[in-house]
């Protein structure tokens, strides 16, 4: 079934090797808040850690209990970054197969362009469903950690 993908562009003062590395400072990953009945992250720790990050394993516990695993598929901290979410808990589990979270920068003169985007792969029409309205909100947790500065 073809992914449900969101899309949220912002601006950074900060280079996109330093945005990178801000991304796998996993104590700073809490202040991603989600928005209404989407959770935040209340906590995140290295599972498997590689010498490249491709590769590297960050299990997620969310403030709603729940745990996934996050995995770093590309690491090209100049221009892209690629994350897989997967092993979801359940009700999650049922309804999607995986997520994927891209970051894309472009650096012109003192400014970061981010186009991040999230594509979620829902298992049927009940995931698709299900996914379409939280593809929403997640779209909102996007731009409010945007507008707080990554």
């Amino acid at each position: 079934m073809k992914p449900i993908v969101i899309r949220v562009k912002s601006q950074s003062p900060k280079s996109p090797k330093a945005i990178g590395e801000t991304m796998m400072d996993v104590s700073r990953w809490p202040e991603f808040e989600g928005y209404s009945f989407l959770p935040g992250i209340e906590s995140a720790a290295f599972e498997t850690q590689t010498n490249n990050w491709v590769g590297t394993r960050i299990r997620v516990c969310n403030k709603d209990g729940s745990k996934h695993i996050e995995e770093i598929v590309e690491w090209i901290p100049d221009q892209r970054i690629v994350l897989r979410f997967q092993e979801f808990q359940s009700p999650l589990r049922r309804f999607a197969s995986h997520f994927l979270e891209t970051w894309e920068f472009s650096r012109e003169g003192a400014e970061t362009t981010i186009l991040r985007s999230m594509a979620m792969y829902p298992k049927g029409i009940l995931g698709w469903l299900l996914l379409k309205p939280i593809s929403g909100l997640m779209r909102k947790a996007f731009q409010r950690q945007a507008e707080r500065g990554f």
